[in-house]
Protein backbone atom coordinates (compact mmCIF):
# COMPACT_ATOMS: atom_id res chain seq x y z
CA UNK A 1 0.00 0.00 0.00
CA UNK A 2 1.41 3.83 -1.35
CA UNK A 3 2.45 5.63 1.91
CA UNK A 4 0.41 8.38 1.92
CA UNK A 5 1.44 12.33 1.03
CA UNK A 6 1.47 15.27 3.64
CA UNK A 7 -0.15 18.33 2.77
CA UNK A 8 -0.30 21.74 4.22
CA UNK A 9 -3.74 24.08 4.56
CA UNK A 10 -2.59 27.69 4.54
CA UNK A 11 -6.08 29.45 5.28
CA UNK A 12 -5.15 32.58 6.57
CA UNK A 13 -6.00 35.58 5.61
CA UNK A 14 -2.98 36.89 3.69
CA UNK A 15 0.11 35.61 2.13
CA UNK A 16 3.00 36.50 4.14
CA UNK A 17 1.23 34.99 6.87
CA UNK A 18 1.01 31.90 4.65
CA UNK A 19 4.48 31.99 3.65
CA UNK A 20 5.97 32.39 6.85
CA UNK A 21 5.19 28.75 8.01
CA UNK A 22 5.73 27.14 4.50
CA UNK A 23 8.91 28.11 3.98
CA UNK A 24 10.08 26.58 7.02
CA UNK A 25 8.17 23.31 6.88
CA UNK A 26 8.33 23.15 2.92
CA UNK A 27 11.04 20.48 2.71
CA UNK A 28 8.65 18.22 4.46
CA UNK A 29 5.20 19.03 2.73
CA UNK A 30 4.30 17.32 -0.28
CA UNK A 31 1.03 19.60 -1.76
CA UNK A 32 0.66 22.66 -0.77
CA UNK A 33 -3.05 23.93 -0.26
CA UNK A 34 -3.49 27.27 -1.29
CA UNK A 35 -6.87 27.89 1.11
CA UNK A 36 -10.43 28.60 0.71
CA UNK A 37 -9.78 31.82 2.67
CA UNK A 38 -6.63 32.71 1.54
CA UNK A 39 -7.77 32.59 -2.52
CA UNK A 40 -10.84 34.50 -1.58
CA UNK A 41 -8.61 37.25 0.23
CA UNK A 42 -5.73 37.33 -1.75
CA UNK A 43 -7.12 35.65 -5.36
CA UNK A 44 -5.16 34.18 -7.61
CA UNK A 45 -1.89 36.08 -7.10
CA UNK A 46 -1.23 33.98 -4.51
CA UNK A 47 -1.31 30.83 -6.44
CA UNK A 48 0.65 32.17 -8.59
CA UNK A 49 3.46 33.27 -5.83
CA UNK A 50 3.00 30.26 -4.19
CA UNK A 51 4.01 28.08 -7.04
CA UNK A 52 7.13 30.81 -8.19
CA UNK A 53 8.38 29.76 -5.21
CA UNK A 54 7.89 26.17 -4.73
CA UNK A 55 7.58 25.08 -8.62
CA UNK A 56 8.62 21.47 -7.64
CA UNK A 57 5.94 20.84 -5.23
CA UNK A 58 2.06 20.29 -6.68
CA UNK A 59 0.10 23.25 -5.91
CA UNK A 60 -3.71 22.87 -4.70
CA UNK A 61 -6.06 25.46 -5.34
CA UNK A 62 -8.94 25.04 -3.01
CA UNK A 63 -11.30 27.02 -4.73
CA UNK A 64 -14.26 25.11 -3.77
CA UNK A 65 -15.61 25.26 -7.67
CA UNK A 66 -19.84 25.02 -7.67
CA UNK A 67 -21.24 27.14 -10.64
CA UNK A 68 -18.57 28.42 -13.48
CA UNK A 69 -16.39 25.40 -13.79
CA UNK A 70 -14.68 26.35 -16.48
CA UNK A 71 -13.85 30.06 -16.19
CA UNK A 72 -12.61 29.56 -12.41
CA UNK A 73 -11.09 26.31 -13.19
CA UNK A 74 -9.05 28.42 -16.22
CA UNK A 75 -7.96 31.29 -13.82
CA UNK A 76 -6.94 28.64 -11.29
CA UNK A 77 -4.74 26.79 -13.60
CA UNK A 78 -3.72 29.52 -15.68
CA UNK A 79 -1.79 30.98 -12.37
CA UNK A 80 -0.05 27.77 -11.65
CA UNK A 81 -2.39 25.45 -10.16
CA UNK A 82 -1.71 21.42 -10.22
CA UNK A 83 -4.82 21.00 -9.23
CA UNK A 84 -8.20 22.27 -8.27
CA UNK A 85 -11.11 21.83 -5.71
CA UNK A 86 -14.82 20.96 -6.53
CA UNK A 87 -18.07 20.28 -4.15
CA UNK A 88 -19.92 17.21 -4.46
CA UNK A 89 -23.01 19.61 -4.57
CA UNK A 90 -21.94 21.69 -7.79
CA UNK A 91 -23.94 21.81 -10.87
CA UNK A 92 -23.54 18.60 -12.63
CA UNK A 93 -22.03 20.27 -15.71
CA UNK A 94 -19.20 21.35 -13.41
CA UNK A 95 -17.31 18.22 -13.28
CA UNK A 96 -17.08 17.66 -16.68
CA UNK A 97 -16.09 21.02 -17.77
CA UNK A 98 -13.34 20.80 -14.46
CA UNK A 99 -12.05 17.68 -15.46
CA UNK A 100 -11.54 18.20 -19.02
CA UNK A 101 -9.51 21.61 -18.31
CA UNK A 102 -7.54 19.70 -15.45
CA UNK A 103 -7.05 16.72 -18.54
CA UNK A 104 -5.89 19.76 -21.09
CA UNK A 105 -3.36 21.24 -19.08
CA UNK A 106 -2.16 18.08 -16.90
CA UNK A 107 -3.18 18.72 -13.64
CA UNK A 108 -6.52 17.13 -11.56
CA UNK A 109 -9.09 17.68 -9.86
CA UNK A 110 -10.23 16.83 -6.77
CA UNK A 111 -14.15 16.49 -5.33
CA UNK A 112 -14.51 17.71 -1.88
CA UNK A 113 -17.36 15.52 -0.37
CA UNK A 114 -19.70 17.86 1.73
CA UNK A 115 -22.59 16.87 3.13
CA UNK A 116 -25.63 15.35 0.70
CA UNK A 117 -23.28 12.93 -1.15
CA UNK A 118 -23.96 9.72 -2.15
CA UNK A 119 -22.93 6.45 -3.25
CA UNK A 120 -24.72 7.00 -6.89
CA UNK A 121 -22.96 9.91 -6.94
CA UNK A 122 -19.47 8.74 -6.56
CA UNK A 123 -20.07 6.01 -9.21
CA UNK A 124 -20.83 9.25 -11.88
CA UNK A 125 -17.72 10.72 -10.90
CA UNK A 126 -15.76 7.59 -11.22
CA UNK A 127 -17.24 6.57 -14.48
CA UNK A 128 -16.49 10.04 -15.92
CA UNK A 129 -12.91 9.38 -14.70
CA UNK A 130 -12.35 11.76 -11.68
CA UNK A 131 -9.95 9.89 -9.62
CA UNK A 132 -9.64 11.88 -6.27
CA UNK A 133 -11.63 12.84 -3.33
CA UNK A 134 -11.50 14.43 -0.14
CA UNK A 135 -12.82 12.90 2.97
CA UNK A 136 -14.17 14.21 6.04
CA UNK A 137 -14.68 12.18 9.10
CA UNK A 138 -18.20 10.90 9.98
CA UNK A 139 -20.28 14.45 10.27
CA UNK A 140 -23.27 12.24 12.08
CA UNK A 141 -20.43 10.34 14.39
CA UNK A 142 -19.20 14.40 15.25
CA UNK A 143 -22.99 15.63 15.95
CA UNK A 144 -23.07 12.27 18.52
CA UNK A 145 -19.86 13.95 20.39
CA UNK A 146 -17.58 11.47 18.71
CA UNK A 147 -14.51 13.46 17.48
CA UNK A 148 -12.02 11.12 16.34
CA UNK A 149 -12.18 8.59 13.31
CA UNK A 150 -13.74 5.46 13.74
CA UNK A 151 -14.56 2.64 11.14
CA UNK A 152 -17.64 3.69 9.49
CA UNK A 153 -14.76 6.28 8.60
CA UNK A 154 -12.72 3.87 7.71
CA UNK A 155 -15.16 1.42 5.59
CA UNK A 156 -15.95 4.64 3.76
CA UNK A 157 -12.75 5.63 2.51
CA UNK A 158 -12.06 1.67 1.92
CA UNK A 159 -15.07 1.28 -0.61
CA UNK A 160 -14.25 4.78 -2.61
CA UNK A 161 -10.42 3.37 -3.03
CA UNK A 162 -11.78 -0.20 -4.28
CA UNK A 163 -14.01 2.47 -6.71
CA UNK A 164 -10.76 3.93 -8.19
CA UNK A 165 -10.92 6.94 -6.59
CA UNK A 166 -7.28 8.72 -4.46
CA UNK A 167 -8.63 9.83 -1.30
CA UNK A 168 -7.82 12.70 1.22
CA UNK A 169 -8.61 12.61 4.30
CA UNK A 170 -8.98 16.13 6.18
CA UNK A 171 -11.10 17.68 9.13
CA UNK A 172 -8.67 18.45 12.45
CA UNK A 173 -6.20 15.69 11.53
CA UNK A 174 -3.31 14.76 14.36
CA UNK A 175 -0.13 13.54 14.79
CA UNK A 176 -1.87 11.41 17.11
CA UNK A 177 -4.52 10.32 14.75
CA UNK A 178 -2.46 8.52 11.82
CA UNK A 179 -1.77 5.51 13.40
CA UNK A 180 -5.61 5.15 13.48
CA UNK A 181 -5.39 4.87 9.04
CA UNK A 182 -3.25 1.36 9.20
CA UNK A 183 -4.14 -0.79 6.44
CA UNK A 184 -6.36 2.12 4.71
CA UNK A 185 -5.68 3.25 1.77
CA UNK A 186 -5.52 7.19 2.15
CA UNK A 187 -3.45 9.28 -0.79
CA UNK A 188 -3.12 12.42 1.58
CA UNK A 189 -3.02 13.75 4.41
CA UNK A 190 -3.84 17.18 5.28
CA UNK A 191 -3.12 19.10 7.90
CA UNK A 192 -3.71 22.78 8.77
CA UNK A 193 -3.09 24.13 12.05
CA UNK A 194 -1.34 21.52 13.49
CA UNK A 195 1.70 22.34 11.18
CA UNK A 196 0.82 26.40 10.15
CA UNK A 197 0.51 27.41 13.96
CA UNK A 198 3.19 24.89 15.53
CA UNK A 199 5.78 26.21 17.53
CA UNK A 200 8.11 24.99 14.98
CA UNK A 201 6.44 24.26 11.57
CA UNK A 202 9.51 22.26 10.20
CA UNK A 203 9.46 19.88 13.09
CA UNK A 204 5.34 19.34 13.11
CA UNK A 205 5.69 18.48 9.47
CA UNK A 206 8.84 16.16 9.82
CA UNK A 207 6.72 14.58 12.56
CA UNK A 208 4.06 13.88 10.50
CA UNK A 209 6.05 12.42 7.83
CA UNK A 210 7.63 10.14 10.37
CA UNK A 211 4.92 8.77 11.82
CA UNK A 212 3.31 8.38 8.26
CA UNK A 213 6.55 6.34 7.28
CA UNK A 214 6.42 4.38 10.36
CA UNK A 215 2.42 3.48 10.35
CA UNK A 216 3.20 2.72 6.60
CA UNK A 217 6.27 0.37 6.95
Amino acid sequence: MQKPKLQIALDTYDLPAALGPLQKAAAQIDVIEVGTILCLSEGMPAVRAIKSLFPDKVVLADVRIAEAGSIISKMAFDAGADWVSVVSGAAPSSFEVVLAEAQARGGDMQIELSDGWNWEMAQRWADMGVRQVIFKRSRDLEAQGTLTWGEQDFETISRLDAMGFNVTVTGGVKIKDIPLFAGVPVYIFIAGRAIRAAADPLAAATEFQTVIAETWV
